[in-house]
């Protein structure tokens, strides 16, 4: 398993456009990834389980990848969190 720790910068947090391009991201991998944050946990390819963690700006959201090609899913991830949230 590879993680990695991110503070969310986007000023509306994890609404329904930064979600839709998440799970969007997330599908293109074969690796399990999952957002911890505020106290629950999801899929990253689950577009309501994400908007109900209800992540604002500057919440810290932990995400776990775990597969055959986790290092290199993981540092993807951890890129598209810095370019889009």
């Amino acid at each position: 398993m590879k993680s990695f720790v991110y503070v969310i910068k986007d000023e509306n947090g994890i609404h329904a456009r930064p979600a839709g391009l998440l799970v969007k991201e997330a599908k293109k991998y074969d690796s399990k990834i999952m957002i911890k944050g505020n106290g629950k946990s999801t899929d990253a390819t689950e577009l309501m389980e994400i908007m109900a963690m209800d992540i604002k700006c500057n919440d810290t959201v932990e995400v776990e990848v775990t597969g055959a090609d986790e290092a290199f899913v993981c540092a993807k991830m951890e890129r598209f969190f810095e370019t889009e949230l």
